[in-house]
């Protein structure tokens, strides 16, 4: 069979292939569950050629999402075969096509389309309908972090109320990199936000922060437990509210949720359930929904509705009113340090680690 490797780089980043040469790929792999610090090792294996309907793919960075820590853990309802490669985000480039392949060419820039790919790679070998082209002026932080917390934005926003310019929606976990991508389709789409963060010392930059990707108003856990925001009729009470945390912080932003609202709960960092006084469902007839954005993708996985999502948030991110979340890049040497503190994290903001498979 024929290897291909990368001999040289031309104009516009354009990668030219030649055959009978060997890849060498460079992978992050795990055999077994536990933390990601202990079990993921970095192994090198020659990649073979591609088959008919696959394209080989230089990747050139993947983030770190806290899915991804949590299936290493095994801790996530995806259990991957062992031994399995992390991450299920990036963005590559195509260095080589199967003898099938007609709608892509070398050069091309592709993001995973399906989950499971394993991305935590230097190199891979992808069949083609597990990709999806992107432009290749988008920056690396959005590229590569386009599949997973925009569309679960993008869907929670669309697919659970009907709402209306001047609707808002309410959301904890709001510094999150979804809650930066809520407020930021809220802001297109002429929506009102408000999000609800933990207190801290730098609260001010915090908000500042929020406020300028498009948040109208920023409480602190104990503001919100207190705040005539909505009471007093500066805003309308939300119709739709964004749940990750669970626990007291679910509770107290229910209690400003509209009747006939929904809570739509997509994370649990608090790992305390979501309870409801008796009286919302009754009284006020709220509804409570859970969001997966992987049980919707493969209900959805070539329908009109997914291409239209990430067309318009490539055409968002081209127009400049969509930018990805705060990111640090590192090269895959580090990739340990940045798993450790990708666990720990507890800084200003849901900062991603981004690991650059350019710089081994």
């Amino acid at each position: 069979m024929q290897n291909f490797s990368i001999p040289r780089i031309f104009s516009k980043n354009y990668l030219v292939v030649q055959r009978h040469m060997s890849v060498l790929a460079t992978r992050l792999v795990y055999a077994e569950y536990g933390e990601p610090v202990d079990v993921v090792k970095k192994f090198e294996e020659k990649l073979p050629s591609p088959g008919n309907d696959e394209v080989t793919v230089k990747i050139l960075a993947a983030p770190i999402n806290p899915a991804d820590i949590n299936t290493i853990q095994g801790k996530y309802p995806v259990k991957p075969p062992f031994p399995a490669i992390g991450g299920n985000e990036c963005v590559a480039e195509i260095i080589g096509l199967g003898e099938n392949v007609k709608d892509f060419s070398v050069g091309d820039r592709v993001i995973p389309f399906r989950t499971g790919l394993g991305t935590w790679c230097s190199h891979a070998n992808y069949p083609t309908d597990a990709l999806l082209k992107v432009p290749r002026d988008l920056a690396i932080p959005e590229a590569c972090t386009l599949t997973v917390n925009p569309p679960t934005a993008y869907r929670m926003l669309k697919d659970f109320v009907s709402l209306k310019p001047g609707d808002t929606v309410l959301q904890n976990a709001a510094n999150s990199a979804v809650g930066q991508a809520v407020f930021q389709l809220c802001k297109k789409w002429g929506y009102k936000s408000v999000g609800i963060v933990r207190n801290r010392p730098e609260i001010d930059d915090l908000r500042s922060f929020l406020t300028n990707l498009g948040a109208d108003f920023v409480l602190t856990e104990e503001e919100v437990r207190t705040t005539v925001l909505f009471k007093s009729g500066e805003v309308k009470r939300p119709k739709l509210a964004f749940n990750a945390v669970g626990g007291k912080s679910a509770l107290e932003m229910l209690r400003h949720v509209a009747d006939c609202g929904a809570v739509v709960t997509y994370g649990g960092m608090s790992r305390e359930p979501v309870t409801a006084p008796t009286g919302h469902l009754i009284f006020k007839d709220i509804s409570f929904k859970g969001f997966w954005l992987t049980r919707w993708t493969r209900e959805h996985l070539n329908s009109p509705q997914r291409e239209e999502m990430f067309r318009d948030l490539i055409a968002f991110i081209q127009a400049g009113e969509f930018q990805g979340p705060k990111a640090k890049i590192v090269p895959v040497r580090d990739y340990k340090d940045a798993l450790a503190n990708a666990l720990a994290f507890q800084g200003f903001i849901g900062q991603k680690f981004i690991l650059d498979f350019t710089q081994n």
